[in-house]
C-alpha cells in the first residue's frame, strides 16, 4: 500500500490556514483586503475578546450571488487571476484564493452576501470546514462574514493566542494600515461592543494621516513632492528628525496600494535624511510608492507583506531623491542691491603686527606655583564608597569633560557618566522601600501605537514600582502623573517620549521591564539631560565616590580616565634615551 496520500481538502485547508491565518489579525488583514477589492465604501470590523471568540466584517461591495458565494469556499477560487500571466501584473489586494477557505476550516463561519440587483441574499454556514448550511437571506448589498471561536479545532494553536488585549491592539494596528492605504474608504472598529474609532472617507491621504495622527502632531508634517523614477512614482510625508524612533513601528510603506515592509525602502529613507538621524534610529514616514505591476513580486509569502523588486536601485533612488527634496530648507529670498556713493579716498592703513591670542584665558592654576602660594595637596583617588579625592581643577574641556591633575598626572572626569551612576544607585537604594515619586503639575499624555499601548499598560505595575505612574487617558493616549523624584527631570514630555521609545523597541534579553533595566535606562536618559558646570564638579565627585562603584556607570563606561606621567612622556617620546 502506498505510503503517500493526497490530503483531504479540509486537512489541506487546515494547513494552509497555518500560514494565512496565524492570529486574529490575520483574518482581519484578508477579510478587510477581499472587501476594498469588492469596491466598498465602508467597512466595519466587530471583535469580541480579541477577536478570538468573533470577528464580524461588514461591507457595502459588490457581493456575490450564490454561485460564486459557494466558489469562494472552495481552495485557490478567486476571481482575481485567470491564466499564469496575470501573476505578472497584479494590482489587487488578494489573489491567492486560499484566505475564505483557510478561514472557514479553523472557525464557525458565516458568510451572508448580496448583489446589488439580487431580489434575495445568499447566507451559508460552515463548521470547521463542513458546509452546515446554505439559504437565501434578507440583507443589503455587500458581504458580512463573520469567524467565531477562531481556532476552536485545532487547540494546539489557540493555546499559542496572546492576551486579548495583545490580539485587540494587532487587529486595530491592521486596520489603521488599511485605513491609510485607502483613505477614500471610511472605517469603523468596535470592540466588545463599544467603539474604538470611526474614520470617514478622506478627500486626500494628508486628511487621512492627520485623522490618525492627531492635530498637534499633524503640524509637523513635512510633505514629499511627487517623485517619478524609472516605473516608479514616490509620494508622502515624513516628520522632521528630532521624532525618529528606535523601531520601525511609525513608518507606514504602501505599494500600489498594499501595506509592505522592506528593507530597501527603510534604508532609503534614513539615507534622505542625510546623517540628521543617530545611529539605531528611524525616521517616522508615511509613503505611498506606485509602481508597474511587472516590476514588483508581491507572490513571495503567503501574508503579502513582504515583496520582491526586481530593480531596487530605481526604487531607493526614487525614495531618496524625495525625501531629499522634500527636506531641503527653501530657497532665501533674493538680496535687493542698493547701490551707495562711493566714499572718498583714505590714506593705506598702516602695517599691523599680527597679535596671536590664546584660544581662552589661561587659568592662574595653570602656572606653577611659587613658594608663597604653596599648590594644594593632590591624594590618590580612593577605592568606591569613601571620600572623594583631592584632585585641583584645570579647567573644562569643550564644556563637556572636567579636566583635572592628580599626583600621576592628568585627569578627565565626565560628569554625565557620574550623574548616570549616583541616578542608579539612588533608584536601586530606593527600591528597598518604594521610589519616592515627584507628581507632575500637569500630567504628560502620550499617544502610542496600538501594540505598544497594549504592552506598557500590561507592564504599568513595573513601571509604577520605578516611580512612573501609567494610565489610560482613552483611546491610545496614555497619561503619565508622576517619575521618580531623584532625576529632577524640568521638562517631562521629550524625556519620556525618549524613555519610552528605549523600553519598547531597544532590542535585548531578558525581561524587558525588569526593575533593574528601567533603573539603567532612567538614569541614562536623566544623565543625558545634564549640563556639566565646572562650579558643580567638586561636589559632584563627593557624590560619586559616595556610590559602591564609582569609576563606571551602569553599563561599564567610565566615570573618570587617568593619563599617567609616565604615558604622557612616552607620547611626547620624552621616555627615549
Amino acid at each position: 500500500m502506498s505510503k503517500i496520500r493526497v490530503l483531504p481538502d479540509i486537512l489541506a485547508s487546515q494547513v494552509a490556514a497555518g500560514e494565512v491565518v496565524e492570529r486574529p489579525a490575520s483574518v482581519v488583514k484578508e477579510l478587510v483586503e477581499n472587501s476594498i477589492d469588492a469596491g466598498a465604501r465602508e467597512v466595519r470590523v466587530d471583535m469580541d475578546r480579541g477577536g478570538a471568540a468573533l470577528i464580524r466584517v461588514s461591507d457595502d461591495g459588490c457581493g456575490m450571488s450564490r454561485e460564486d458565494a459557494l466558489m469562494s469556499l472552495e481552495r485557490h477560487a478567486t476571481s482575481k487571476l485567470r491564466v499564469a500571466g496575470d501573476l505578472a501584473a497584479i494590482r489587487t489586494l488578494g489573489f491567492r484564493g486560499e484566505a475564505v477557505p483557510s478561514i472557514a476550516s479553523v472557525s464557525r463561519f458565516r458568510m451572508v452576501t448580496r448583489e446589488a440587483d439580487a431580489v434575495a441574499g445568499t447566507e451559508i454556514l460552515v463548521d470547521g470546514g463542513k458546509i452546515r448550511d446554505v439559504r437565501d437571506a434578507g440583507c443589503a448589498p455587500g458581504t458580512v462574514i463573520e469567524a467565531k471561536a477562531l481556532f476552536f479545532n485545532m487547540p494546539a494553536r489557540r493555546k499559542f493566542l496572546r492576551a486579548e488585549t495583545t490580539e485587540a491592539a494587532h487587529v486595530e494596528h491592521q486596520l489603521r494600515l488599511h485605513a491609510l492605504a485607502a483613505p477614500w474608504v471610511r472605517f469603523r472598529l468596535r470592540r466588545d461592543d463599544r467603539e474604538v474609532f470611526d474614520l470617514p472617507p478622506a478627500a486626500k491621504a494628508l486628511d487621512r494621516v492627520r485623522q490618525l495622527l492627531g492635530p498637534e502632531m499633524a503640524r509637523e508634517l513635512i510633505a514629499l513632492p511627487l517623485t517619478h523614477g524609472n516605473g516608479v512614482s514616490v509620494e508622502g510625508f515624513v516628520l522632521p528628525a528630532s521624532h525618529a524612533r528606535k523601531g520601525r513601528r511609525h513608518q507606514f510603506v504602501f505599494l500600489n496600494g498594499r501595506p509592505v515592509e522592506d528593507a530597501v525602502i527603510s534604508r532609503a529613507l534614513a539615507e534622505g535624511f542625510r546623517g540628521a538621524l543617530a545611529d539605531g534610529l528611524h525616521p517616522a514616514a508615511w509613503l505611498w510608492l506606485d509602481l508597474e505591476p511587472t516590476l514588483v513580486d508581491v507572490n513571495v509569502h503567503p501574508a503579502k507583506r513582504e515583496v520582491r523588486f526586481h530593480r531596487p536601485i530605481d526604487v531607493r533612488d526614487a525614495i531618496l531623491e524625495a525625501v531629499s527634496e522634500g527636506l531641503r530648507p527653501p530657497a532665501p529670498p533674493p538680496v535687493r542691491r542698493v547701490e551707495t556713493p562711493p566714499a572718498p579716498m583714505e590714506a593705506p592703513p598702516r602695517p599691523v603686527t599680527p597679535v596671536f591670542h590664546a584660544p581662552q584665558p589661561l587659568l592662574e592654576s595653570w602656572v606653577n606655583p611659587t613658594a608663597s602660594e604653596p599648590a594644594p595637596p593632590v591624594h590618590e583617588a580612593p577605592q568606591g564608597g569613601g571620600s572623594a579625592p583631592d584632585f585641583r581643577f584645570l579647567g573644562m574641556l569643550r564644556q563637556r569633560f572636567v579636566v583635572m591633575e592628580s599626583t600621576d598626572g592628568l585627569v578627565l572626569f565626565d560628569p554625565k557618566a557620574a550623574k548616570e551612576r549616583i541616578f542608579y544607585e539612588t533608584l536601586l537604594r530606593q527600591r528597598e522601600g518604594s521610589v519616592a515619586t515627584q507628581g507632575l503639575l500637569v500630567p504628560v499624555l502620550l499617544e502610542l501605537d496600538p501594540r505598544d499601548m497594549d504592552l506598557l499598560l500590561r507592564e504599568r505595575h513595573a513601571l509604577a514600582d520605578a516611580g512612573i505612574e501609567v494610565e489610560s487617558f482613552g483611546g491610545n493616549t496614555i497619561q503619565i502623573r508622576s517619575l521618580p523624584a531623584c532625576l529632577g527631570i524640568e521638562e517631562p514630555r521629550p524625556f519620556l517620549g525618549e524613555l519610552l521609545d528605549e523600553m519598547l523597541h531597544d532590542p535585548l534579553s531578558g525581561a524587558r521591564f525588569a526593575f533593574d533595566r528601567l533603573a539603567r535606562v532612567l538614569a541614562k536618559r536623566a544623565a543625558a539631560l545634564v549640563v556639566p558646570r565646572l562650579a558643580e564638579a567638586q561636589p559632584l565627585l563627593v557624590e560619586l565616590f559616595a556610590c559602591d562603584l564609582p569609576y563606571c556607570t551602569a553599563d561599564g563606561r567610565p566615570t573618570l580616565t587617568e593619563f599617567g606621567m609616565r604615558e604622557l612622556e612616552r607620547r611626547f617620546g620624552l621616555g627615549k634615551a
